[in-house]
């Protein structure tokens, strides 16, 4: 959250220093360097700054910004995240969501009983598994998958014998 209020969205993390001249080496969230290149505004460890450029770096993305212009301050900056205010993205088609809009989201059975909270929501390469705290504390992830796991109406209906 921001001062004011405003949701933000990670859509990188800082990785380290790449060279001398303050350049970062950035872990992107998203598929390609455009999702940073699109936005006048980014926040850097909670502070706004400029994006100056941006290219692919192979693994990683690799970034400069306003403010950044050697190496131990590209390092001090290791561990933030870039983030932009979540109303600054793209607006999203039907069927669609960005992973942070889940969070927090209630989860209830096939009944309609509630079941818990969306906590997080992992992507190792073979789909959304979303982290559920059941009511009574316990955690269970769960694919994100119609059937046993659907966004309806504002919250997520669960299979209920997926739930560990």
């Amino acid at each position: 959250m921001s001062n004011g209020g405003e949701r933000r969205i990670a859509l990188a993390a800082i990785a380290g220093a790449h060279g001398v001249k303050g350049e970062l080496r950035l872990k992107l969230f998203a598929d390609t360097v455009e999702s940073l290149r699109r936005h006048e505004k980014l926040y850097v460890g909670g502070a706004e700054r400029r994006l100056l450029s941006v290219r692919d770096g192979g693994k990683t993305a690799v970034a400069r910004f306003d403010g950044v212009s050697d190496r131990g301050t590209a390092e001090a900056l290791r561990g933030s995240l870039v983030e932009v205010d979540r109303d600054a993205l793209p607006p999203l088609e039907e069927g669609e969501y960005y992973h942070a809009d889940l969070i927090g989201l209630r989860v209830v059975d096939r009944e309609g009983q509630p079941v818990g909270a969306v906590v997080a929501v992992e992507d190792y390469g073979a789909g959304d598994l979303l982290e559920i705290e059941l009511d009574g504390g316990k955690r269970s992830l769960i694919p994100f998958r119609d059937g046993i796991a659907d966004l309806a109406r504002g919250e997520i209906v669960v299979d209920a014998a997926f739930l560990a």
